[in-house]
């Protein structure tokens, strides 16, 4: 029932994106500027007139908050990075934090994989809810390169211009956070490797990257690097305390 209930719940106006107005939602202190930036650029009206035109054609667009991964913490206080392609497209899914589903929705079988790594590293059992919202608060940022997609059309708002702005961010928090763990699954996330090492190596910060496949089932457990067994989160975790910094997964 309560699957069914956030189901429900998923086609009114609170969970999903009812109107472009970046400039007013929430972020942490340090991010406002790049957001401003990409904003004033010609990619990001471009990106709003695209998102303006699909929302009064009645597109559904989730999520509600495309810049929720950016609400809890500041780029300096970032201490892991999750890349992930583009929101959830099904109903009730997608809630700004990437991999990242509400309480009482079904795991997604890319999530599950994650916490079936999890429970390899540290013991833990699979949770009955797929929200990563206490990874946020802790420090990791759990990112997606395009912050919004269609209702059942997945990748339908990539190449739009939410990629300039997601590596734009990326690198704020490779010049700020520091020590930082980069966990790079699958080709589209690895595909930020070169950005993130120079920024890093360009202003001295302490970082990790981590790369791997996807977690989804059609490549979890295909070579060249298996996401199954790869042990990023207990890498990531150890490597972390040795800095004397703690995150819990």
């Amino acid at each position: 029932m309560a699957v069914q209930a956030s189901l429900a719940l998923d086609t009114g106006p609170a969970n999903r994106l009812t109107a472009w107005e970046p400039e007013h939602w929430p972020v942490a202190p340090g991010w406002r500027p790049v957001i401003e930036s990409f904003l004033l650029s010609t990619a990001g009206r471009q990106l709003g007139s695209f998102i303006q035109e699909r929302l009064a054609a009645n597109a559904v667009v989730y999520p509600a908050k495309p810049f929720r991964a950016l609400e809890t913490i500041s780029p300096g206080e970032v201490r892991a990075v999750v890349l992930g392609q583009d929101p959830y497209h099904g109903p009730g899914q997608a809630e700004g934090l990437a991999f990242s589903v509400p309480a009482g929705v079904k795991l997604p079988p890319s999530l599950r994989n994650i916490f079936k790594e999890r429970q390899r590293e540290f013991g833990l059992p699979i949770p009955a809810q797929g929200s990563l919202a206490a990874w946020a608060r802790q420090g990791v940022l759990l990112l997606n390169t395009s912050l919004t997609v269609e209702d059942g059309q997945p990748a339908s708002h990539a190449k739009r211009g939410w990629e300039l702005l997601t590596d734009a961010l990326l690198a704020e928090v490779a010049a700020k956070a520091s020590p930082c763990v980069y966990m790079l699954w699958g080709g589209h996330a690895q595909g930020k490797a070169a950005l993130i090492e120079s920024t890093t190596m360009r202003h001295g910060r302490d970082a990790l990257m981590l790369q791997a496949n996807h977690p989804s089932p059609l490549s979890a457990s295909r070579p060249p690097v298996p996401f199954i067994g790869c042990g990023h989160l207990g890498l990531a975790h150890r490597w972390l305390v040795e800095r004397g910094r703690e995150l819990v997964f």
